[in-house]
C-alpha cells in the first residue's frame, strides 16, 4: 500500500456539500477571507480526524499482534478498512439524489470567516462519509506501516480541490462567476458517481493486498 493509493479518497472527502459550501462561500460578499477561514477549519478538522484515526489503528496492529506487527495484524486491519469501504460506498449512493442544496447553505452568502471557519471544521469532523474515509486513509496507512507524515499529501490534496473555487475567483474574476453554478451543479448531478469508482478502486487494491 502506497500512498499514491489513497490519494484519490480525497476526491470521496469533497464531494457533496464540503465543495458545494465552498462555492456558495466564493460567491459571498467577502469571498476571500471566509473561503480562506473555511479552507483553515476543514484542514484543522481533517487534521485532527486523521490523526486519531492514525493513532487507533496503530494501536489496533499493536494489539492484535501481541505487541509485534505481523501480518496477522495488518491484515485484520485490512479487513476492517474493507468494511468501512464497503459503508462508504452505500452512505455515497444512498446520498445521490440529493441534488438540491439545504436551505442553510444558501444563507453562505452573507456569512462571516468565524462561522466558515466553524463550518469548515464541522463539516469534516461530522460527516459520516468523510469519517469512514479518513479512517479508511488512516487505516490503510497505518496497518502498512507508515509513518504518520504520509497522511499529509491527503490533507494537502483535499484542501487544494476544497479551494478551487476560491483559485477561479482570484484567477478568473467576473468570469468565475459563470464558472462556479456550473461547478456546483456538476458536484450535484455527478460527484456520487465518480466517488464509487475511486472507493471501487481502493476497494481492488485492498483486495490484491489480502490475496
Amino acid at each position: 500500500m502506497s500512498l499514491l493509493t489513497v490519494l484519490p479518497l480525497a476526491f470521496v472527502m469533497v464531494a457533496g456539500p464540503q465543495l458545494i459550501s465552498a462555492v456558495f462561500l466564493a460567491a459571498s460578499r467577502d469571498p476571500r477571507r471566509s473561503s480562506v477561514a473555511y479552507l483553515a477549519g476543514a484542514a484543522l478538522g481533517t487534521l485532527v480526524a486523521l490523526t486519531v484515526w492514525y493513532g487507533v489503528f496503530r494501536v489496533i496492529r499493536y494489539s492484535a499482534g501481541n505487541g509485534t506487527k505481523d501480518s496477522g495484524s495488518r491484515h485484520l486491519i485490512d479487513w476492517i478498512v474493507l468494511v468501512l469501504l464497503a459503508a462508504l460506498m452505500v452512505i455515497t449512493f444512498l446520498r445521490r439524489k440529493r441534488n438540491q442544496p439545504p436551505g442553510w447553505m444558501r444563507k453562505l452568502e452573507d456569512t462571516r470567516p468565524p462561522f466558515a471557519f466553524g463550518l469548515g471544521l464541522l463539516l469534516f469532523v461530522a460527516m459520516p462519509s468523510d469519517e469512514v474515509t479518513m479512517a479508511s486513509v488512516a487505516g490503510s496507512l497505518a496497518g502498512h506501516d507508515k509513518p504518520w507524515w504520509h497522511l499529509l499529501p491527503f490533507l494537502i490534496l483535499t484542501v487544494l480541490l476544497l479551494a478551487l473555487p476560491l483559485l477561479a475567483l482570484v484567477m478568473l474574476g467576473a468570469r468565475a462567476e459563470r464558472l462556479l453554478p456550473r461547478l456546483r451543479d456538476w458536484s450535484d448531478a455527478h460527484s456520487w458517481i465518480i466517488s464509487e469508482l475511486v472507493i471501487l478502486v481502493f476497494v481492488a487494491i485492498v483486495v490484491s493486498d489480502l490475496v
